[in-house]
């Protein structure tokens, strides 16, 4: 009989940009779940900050400096926390370029934004989920998450290179759990709403705010805890026969 527990006890997860913001969040959360977050961040201080304080809490954690745009730096990071741990259970692929984005429209994008953001938010995911997946082929299975943005099935204006990065994310989940069913490894992806971190966001202020609740069927701020259940869902053996999904998580923004 299948596991379908729901449990991450004992888990290795990688989490990439868990330094700051959501990936935070995400990384706090799994280890008082009892899972091993390996924090992949390119701002290594910020990175041994966030495994400090899981350590301080009683948990385990390993902060590994890690440019997701770097082939190189991606399998280094796979390479040490395999060293450490032996296996590599969960990929969240979190880290992406958005809060220092202004809204502006397409045709105003600087060519050079436009790279960096497919760079990091399409690009990095691809390196990521490469540089992992031998290593779940041979442990037998593993998940891959794909962080997207239910501002794809919105269009959101003023956005397109990052609604475009995160478009692109929901197609290559799709190709990706197609092509790892064999090995036991699912794919999903998961679509958040505009949720408010500790980081200041260019393209983001109070009128904005309030119309993005007032669009939501659920009326309030969405927090980056609104998210951690859907993951650890998805992270767990309750969820092995789902793959190459699109979760939105959003209050109700988006209907897919």
């Amino acid at each position: 009989m299948a596991d379908t527990s729901a449990t991450v006890e004992g888990r290795v997860v990688m989490i990439t940009g868990a330094g700051q913001g959501i990936g935070r969040a995400y990384a706090l959360s799994f280890a008082e779940a009892g899972a091993i977050p390996v924090i992949a961040e390119i701002d290594g201080a910020k990175g041994d900050a966030v495994a400090a304080e899981i350590a301080a809490a009683g948990g385990q954690a390993l902060a590994i400096q890690t440019d997701v745009t770097d082939p190189a730096s991606v399998k280094a990071a796979v390479a040490t926390a395999l060293d450490r741990y032996g296996r590599i259970d969960v990929l969240i692929n979190n880290a992406a370029i958005f809060v220092t984005l202004g809204r502006q429209p397409f045709w105003e994008i600087d060519l050079e934004e436009w790279r960096a953001v497919m760079d990091v938010n399409i690009t990095g995911c691809f390196i990521c989920a490469s540089a992992v997946s031998g290593a779940m082929r041979e442990a037998g299975g593993g998940r891959i998450i794909n962080i997207s943005s239910s501002t794809v099935p919105q269009g959101i204006p003023g956005f397109t290179h990052y609604v475009t990065s995160k478009s692109a994310l929901i197609g290559m989940t799709r190709c990706m759990a197609r092509e790892l069913g064999d090995a036991n490894i699912t794919v999903n992806a998961v679509l958040p709403g505009m949720i408010e971190t500790e980081i200041e966001n260019a393209g983001r202020n109070d009128v904005g705010r309030a119309a993005v609740i007032g669009h939501q069927s659920l009326q309030r701020q969405q927090e980056p805890m609104d998210m951690v259940g859907t993951l650890l869902f998805l992270s767990s053996p309750a969820s092995g026969f789902m793959t190459g999904q699109s979760l939105c998580v959003d209050g109700g923004a988006a209907f897919i």
